[in-house]
């Protein structure tokens, strides 16, 4: 199939700008680039030093991370008018690369990606760590998020006050048994990062949230035994808003589609307003992320509860500039 002219050094640029813009877990930025110049492929590989030997020792959150960069990847090349084929883990020979993009042209015009606002809303999604208005999110917009994590390979399901209160009771066991696990306490705490850090990685002191005055929002708390760095107690919304992302299966190709899934349901979400946290402690325990499935589902594998509503808008985080090498 033809392709278009070789990729000029603004276009990846503007690519890869998008890609790295993903959330990732504590900020991690979890990826290595690679562009075959010839077959106008962009290879996303896992950066190993970049990981978290104990909240994820198998490496499910970084693919996450990973499929989350992809998704933003491919709104990026439709914006430019090109076509992303993507394959996932490509060549078993090499474990390390994850995801493979050949931007091909032209352009389909039933191509979803390319409106809706997600492009624009890459810029502006942000994690949102304060409290949110507990103003209800209408039924429409929740059925674009629904809809697009379908269409990403995976489901969100949206629970009613039980489900959701249990989520939350599952997201506040995993805080304490964090909070009483000095190691993964002091890996946490080394993602944080002071003011006036040079460091593109981690989770600036800015960007942290403030724990919850009526102890029923269970936030991350990244400064563990360190109180001067905790910010004071606010009152949360009351009634919170949350989703569950899952899938069917639990391989590896399963962690990147659902990377891509949260990814499109973060952007639905900006694009319509809407403010979004991630709540990932209960999927860093293996009996609290069983517990967490969708009860009518037996198949569900939980990835990651999603918290949104209205509200302030997130702070931004640092981003290293994506260094692509080029290969022939």
């Amino acid at each position: 199939m033809r392709t278009r002219a070789p990729l000029d050094a603004l276009t990846v640029e503007t690519l890869l700008a998008a890609a790295v813009a993903a959330p990732s877990i504590h900020n991690t930025q979890p990826w290595h680039f690679r562009l075959d110049s010839g077959s106008q492929v962009l290879e996303i590989h896992a950066a190993p030093e970049r990981t978290l030997p104990l909240t994820d020792p198998t490496h499910r959150a970084q693919y996450l991370s990973v499929g989350a960069a992809v998704f933003n990847l491919r709104v990026a090349a439709v914006h430019q008018g090109r076509r992303p084929e993507v394959r996932l883990l490509p060549d078993p020979r090499r474990p390390g690369l994850l995801a493979a993009v050949r931007l091909a042209d032209p352009l389909g015009t039933d191509d979803r990606l390319a409106d809706h606002g997600l492009y624009e809303a890459i810029a502006r999604r942000h994690t949102s760590r304060r409290p949110f208005t507990g103003r209800p999110v209408p039924e429409p917009v929740m059925a674009e998020m629904t809809a697009a994590a379908y269409a990403a390979g995976a489901r969100l399901h949206v629970p009613d006050i039980p489900g959701t209160r249990q989520l939350l009771r599952l997201t506040a066991a995993a805080e304490a048994r964090n909070g009483a696990h000095p190691e993964r306490v002091a890996e946490t705490l080394a993602w944080i990062t002071a003011p006036g850090s040079q460091t593109p990685y981690g989770v600036p002191l800015t960007a942290l949230g403030p724990p919850d005055a009526g102890k029923r929002m269970p936030i991350r708390d990244f400064t563990g035994p360190v109180p001067g760095l905790r910010r004071p107690a606010l009152w949360f919304e009351r009634h919170v808003q949350v989703a569950l992302l899952w899938t069917p299966q639990d391989r590896r190709e399963d962690w990147l589609r659902a990377g891509q899934a949260l990814q499109y349901v973060l952007l639905t979400a900006t694009a319509r307003g809407l403010r979004t946290s991630l709540l990932h402690q209960a999927m860093e325990w293996p009996d609290l992320r069983d517990a967490s499935a969708v009860p009518r589902h037996k198949r569900c594998r939980s990835h990651m509860v999603i918290r949104f509503g209205y509200g302030p808008d997130g702070t931004d985080t640092p981003r290293q500039p994506a260094q692509v090498r080029t290969t022939r």
